[in-house]
């Protein structure tokens, strides 16, 4: 871990003495020796390890490296402890900015992949103990499973320790989900709103009150009744508008008048001929009035809105926080983390962001089809040899037969 790499006295006269990185690592030593630590809350036979690589396709090998699920139906739980404490921390009205970012790569990723990307803040646990019951206070990063579900999970617990989604998906485009490295970063600003940015746009943002399910500062008033009277279809049947004469009369099928008896039909074997019945062109369905906009129309109710007495505008006061980890089940393996900076600056995340991930993603697809073109020559190279094998076993086998005779 290299928790200077980037030169934070410098990032801080950009983004302002008081900045406080609470961690960062790029993972340019052996996360290992440093203090990350693998969990053992699952039986060995279930639970996959990390490994400190750059995957098998770079575009810089020593700046790519990262922590990556090595195995494929496993939980993969991995944690490190924090450089610096994150002090209790009140959501609603903090005073202060907390910004979570890191970059993730599903870099053997095939259309079937499947497997989550998150990270979590956690207040003091046993590392060795981490899993998926183990209290945390914030959830954040990619979940993905094949093309239907691709999403960017944002999680925060409420006073009771419940898990609390965003109220609206940050889904995913179809572009989004490819084998190239991806940054992900989560700013939740001192005036109590947010925003979710994927490769530095802003996929969702807002009031944090608004857009998760902590209790809001209304609510619907439960003595307010609609009325009777209260109109709210926005459209009517048009009352002068009048069934035509005859309507009903017009058959849903016809004889088909293009249809003539075979010329071999024989009415005493055969029977009376009658043509097959066709669709009517002229049927049109059962009748209905045009639609015309009710005159008597008041909108769509709703109840008055009073005071929440359960509502407190500081949301959540989150403990201590002394842990940052990721504690996934994947199905595919191949997924490296990197650059993961957690701290109350947007600017020294995105200088740092800047500072690595800016530095390689345009090179990423010709390294790629750089690396398929070389396993693709490789495999092709290998052909011949086993065709040759293949007519030695078939000459063997011939001269086995021979001997038998």
């Amino acid at each position: 871990m290299k928790l200077a790499a980037l030169g934070l006295g410098a990032l801080a006269a950009v983004s302002g003495a008081s900045a406080t990185t609470y961690f960062e690592d790029k993972f340019d030593a052996d996360p290992f020796d440093a203090g990350w630590t693998h969990s053992e809350w699952k039986k060995k036979s279930d639970r996959g390890v990390f490994s400190w690589t750059a995957g098998e396709w770079n575009v810089d090998a020593d700046a790519e490296k990262g922590i990556m699920t090595s195995e494929d139906a496993r939980f993969h739980a991995i944690s490190q402890k924090l450089s610096s404490p994150i002090a209790p921390y009140t959501l609603g009205k903090a005073g202060k900015d907390l910004v979570v970012q890191f970059t993730a790569k599903n870099h053997l990723r095939e259309y079937a992949f499947c497997g989550g990307g998150y990270i979590k803040l956690l207040p003091d646990m046993d590392s060795k103990k981490f899993g998926g019951d183990t209290p945390y206070s914030v959830m954040f990063g990619p979940d993905m499973c094949g093309y239907d579900v691709s999403r960017v999970h944002a999680i925060f617990t409420n006073a009771d320790g419940k898990n609390l989604l965003k109220s609206d998906e940050v889904k995913l485009e179809y572009a989004d989900k490819n084998e190239f490295t991806h940054l992900y970063t989560m700013h939740v600003k001192a005036d109590g709103t947010y925003e979710i940015l994927f490769d530095q746009e802003v996929k969702s943002s807002g009031k944090v009150v608004d857009h998760w399910d902590f209790e809001k500062p209304e609510i619907d008033d439960p003595t307010d009744k609609k009325p009777s009277d209260w109109v709210d279809e926005e459209m009517m049947d048009d009352p002068e508008d009048k069934k035509p004469e005859g309507y009903d009369d017009i058959p849903k099928e016809i004889a088909d008048p293009d249809a003539k008896q075979p010329e071999d039909w024989d009415e005493e074997d055969d029977g009376e001929w009658e043509a097959p019945m066709i669709s009517n062109p002229d049927y049109k369905g059962p009748w209905s009035a045009k639609r015309v906009k009710n005159p008597a129309y008041k909108g769509e109710w709703k109840p008055k809105q009073i005071a929440n007495e359960k509502y407190d505008e500081n949301l959540v006061t989150f403990p201590e926080l002394t842990h940052v980890g990721f504690e996934l089940w994947t199905v595919n393996n191949g997924t490296i983390f990197d650059n993961i900076y957690v701290g109350d600056s947007i600017d020294e995340a995105k200088a740092m962001a800047d500072a690595t991930w800016g530095k390689i993603k345009d090179g990423e697809k010709a390294a790629k089809e750089a690396w398929d073109k070389e396993r693709k020559a490789a495999e092709e190279a290998a052909k011949p040899a086993e065709d040759d094998e293949d007519d030695e076993d078939d000459e063997d086998d011939e001269d086995e037969e021979k001997k038998e005779l």
